[in-house]
């Protein structure tokens, strides 16, 4: 079976989370420079078989499609076609981001993740990347 990678995009830095073989249990795996982020993924594909990508997008941009979305949706949708060109096997999922950051800092602590760690730039990333796959998987499911 194939796993699927999970990708919470910043225009700095982005999350990035994948399933085990099974596609049942999503884990955050790193954050990354988003500057990086092409050549940590080709890295994950290489590695190990993968069923596509899924891309958290704000949700407010289903609701503002009229308007343009949100001050991310630009750069989350020129990735996703960066994605698309590099690897147009795979598919590119688009998931509901919203509240990802919220649910990570729960689920940090919930965890055991010290206050200290948490307050990292970037240390959430890999966690809401984690939470947007599994928001697929249930979907999907």
């Amino acid at each position: 079976m194939s796993r699927w990678i999970g990708i919470d995009f910043g225009t700095v830095r982005t999350g990035l989370a994948y399933t085990d073989g099974s596609g049942q249990m999503a884990f955050p795996f790193k954050t990354v420079a988003t500057a990086d982020a092409v050549t940590i993924l080709d890295k994950l594909v290489k590695e190990a078989p993968c069923a596509g990508f899924v891309l958290g997008l704000p949700n407010a941009w289903a609701l503002n499609l009229q308007t343009g979305g949100t001050h991310s949706t630009a750069p989350i949708l020129a990735f996703k076609k960066q994605l698309e060109a590099k690897w147009p096997a795979l598919p590119v999922q688009l998931v509901d981001e919203s509240n990802t950051s919220t649910e990570a800092v729960t689920a940090s602590i919930a965890g055991g993740m010290k206050k200290k760690k948490r307050r990292e730039k970037g240390s959430l990333d890999a966690v809401a990347a984690a939470i947007i796959l599994q928001r697929f998987m249930e979907q999907q499911a």
